[in-house]
């Protein structure tokens, strides 16, 4: 099952399905994008948190619930069903936090990588495993190609070897490494703690300049910096925060 728990602000969708590594069954991937796309569109929503039950974040699609061979129609609606939820973590403007704890593997290894940050154990454990059963992580490969450089990309889609969360750490793919639950419990708090503290508009607006600089020449990009900040000075929003921190200043004195 996935559930939904709200916390003020916050909001925490939970992968729950411990007996299968937390595996995704064809109602649960369709849940999941619900709850992502409801989070996104609820302007009392700040920060969207991804996380498994019990000890485990998710073990991917469940292939016992996959259809069966020539079954085309019913195959193409459900993975637009699955892959809506990458397009859904892509274009949000709510910023979404994965917390791993043991295996995020195939499918669970690209929902941890499209959120925006990730935050793990050190003993968390990933890895596109698909190809260790004899196709390609299709979903992942354009996921972990836009993540990090080709060669690094290509050798964890082709092998399909579990990589240990430090290793991607070091990569840039994990945010925050604990050494335990507890750490983790600690390190997660603080994090979306600090995410709640920023300006929602203003991350939004961060979120979407990101993402639009991707595939933009500098130039272009700069230019596209240069209007957002002549709108955030027509809007005064420059002036109150001159304000702001003159305030801030004089209350330290």
């Amino acid at each position: 099952m996935i559930h939904v728990q709200r916390d003020g602000y916050l909001k925490y969708i939970i992968i729950d399905r411990p007996k299968r590594r937390n595996a995704l069954n064809w109602e649960m991937i369709g849940t999941l994008g619900e709850a992502i796309a409801a989070g996104d569109a609820d302007p009392d929503c700040r920060c969207m948190v991804v996380k498994g039950a019990a000890d485990q974040f998710c073990a991917g699609r469940d292939l016992d619930a996959a259809g069966g061979a020539g079954a085309l129609v019913p195959a193409l609606e459900a993975d637009t069903s699955w892959t809506r939820i990458f397009h859904l973590l892509h274009r949000s403007t709510t910023p979404t936090v994965s917390v791993v704890r043991g295996f995020a593997v195939a499918g669970g290894f690209t929902l941890a990588m499209a959120c925006d940050f990730v935050l793990a154990e050190r003993n968390a454990r990933f890895g596109a495993l698909e190809m260790q059963n004899g196709f390609p992580a299709a979903i992942n490969t354009p996921v972990l190609s836009k993540l990090v450089g080709p060669r690094l990309a290509l050798e964890m889609l082709v092998l399909g070897d579990l990589v240990d969360a430090e290793r991607l750490y070091e990569m840039g793919l994990i945010n925050r490494l604990a050494s335990d639950s507890d750490d983790l419990a600690k390190i997660e708090g603080e994090f979306v703690g600090r995410l709640l503290e920023r300006d929602p508009h203003a991350i939004a607006l961060t979120k979407e300049s990101h993402r639009a600089t991707v595939n933009m020449p500098l130039d272009d990009a700069l230019a596209m910096g240069k209007q957002l900040n002549t709108l955030i000075a027509a809007s005064g929003r420059l002036e109150e925060a001159a304000r702001s921190f003159t305030a801030k200043q004089k209350a330290r004195k």
